[in-house]
């Protein structure tokens, strides 16, 4: 892999919106653009441990596509995941009667209002989120509690275990989304440091802690869509947004690297066990078979079904896409 930027900023925000510029939407307000949802009672996209820096609510922006493409946020960087929740969905205050007399209520004066601004995208999308938010009430807390898994699984998952507890819960959640048919799901290990988790520029060995905390999780996760069939049409993408130097920064760091790195894709239409690429002899820079990032972005809306050429939406006077001018798709990896 090869990307631009050499800062986390920048550099996270192409690996989640294909440009560090201008604002633009993120990869899954793409991918729900061109897809929908067919879950009428969850979100179609979610981002879990979602982290406030290096690009922000950025990274699940809908930015100038309509507003009920934007993710939804479960939880947050530095708040335990068993204390996660999706904000604001339950009211203790009403009773359920009173909300649904609230709700029709809200709705109908917004239907009034629809009829002098037929075209306002804004009004639509309010409409929408208030019918979906009532709507979840009643489904999202049982897709959130993982009581409802067996000891087996949890185990599996970390869940449980100092190391690997808070991670565990991140994948488990993600694979019950799956499960649940939300469109796109976006897990994060991060935190709240100005020095992110596997930003060591000054104490690499912290990897080895870093590694512990996500290596079961994540590879429970894969088994876990596998024996439940789910894997065929999931298409599961791991990585960071960019690699570091094979040369010491300091004493015991390493720098950040955008020349060669590497990422990983499980599932979805995808080769098993496929290598694509190399770096030099001192893993440095790509030198065979290079992917950018927005080639790596062309071929995951390929696996999904979508033209990244195609996928394209008018704003302030030109079509905009994820892709921008670039990319292309990568036939090698695809079975």
């Amino acid at each position: 892999m090869q990307t631009e930027g050499v800062a986390h900023g920048p550099a996270t925000l192409f690996l989640h919106t294909g440009a560090t510029n201008l604002v633009r939407p993120s990869v899954g307000a793409w991918v729900m653009y061109g897809l929908g949802t067919e879950n009428r009672n969850l979100p179609g996209f979610i981002t879990i441990n979602a982290p406030p820096t290096k690009g922000g609510p950025r990274n699940y922006s809908n930015a100038f596509l309509p507003t009920h493409f934007q993710g939804t946020t479960i939880g947050r960087a530095g708040q335990p995941m068993k204390n996660a929740k999706i904000e604001h969905l339950v009211n203790k205050t009403m009773s359920r009667e009173m909300q649904r007399r609230q709700f029709e209520l809200l709705q109908a004066l917004n239907r009034e209002q629809k009829k002098a601004a037929a075209q306002d995208e804004r009004l639509d999308a309010v409409i929408d989120s208030f019918e979906l938010a009532f709507r979840m009430q009643t489904h999202a807390p049982a897709v959130m509690d993982l009581s409802k898994e067996s000891k087996q699984t949890l185990e599996m998952y970390g869940i449980g275990e100092k190391p690997t507890d808070d991670f565990g819960r991140q994948c488990l959640l993600a694979r019950r989304f799956a499960e649940a048919d939300v469109r796109y799901i976006q897990i994060s290990y991060s935190d709240l440091k100005a020095t992110p988790k596997w930003d060591q520029h000054s104490n690499l060995k912290e990897h080895a802690k870093h590694a512990l905390a996500t290596d079961k999780p994540v590879a429970a996760l894969i088994a876990d869509l596998k024996q439940r069939g789910l894997l065929e049409d999931t298409l599961v993408w791991w990585g960071g947004e960019f690699g570091r130097t094979p040369f010491a920064q300091g004493r015991d760091g390493r720098d950040h690297n955008p020349k060669g790195f590497s990422i990983w894709l499980a599932g979805g239409g995808v080769k098993s066990g496929h290598v694509h690429g190399e770096t030099d002899e001192f893993g440095y820079k790509a030198v065979k078979d290079k992917v950018h990032m927005h080639d790596l972005h062309a071929t995951i809306l390929h696996l999904l079904g979508l033209n990244h050429e195609r996928l394209t939406y008018r704003y302030a006077g030109r079509d905009f896409r994820l892709t921008d001018i670039a990319g292309n798709v990568v036939k090698e990896v695809i079975a």
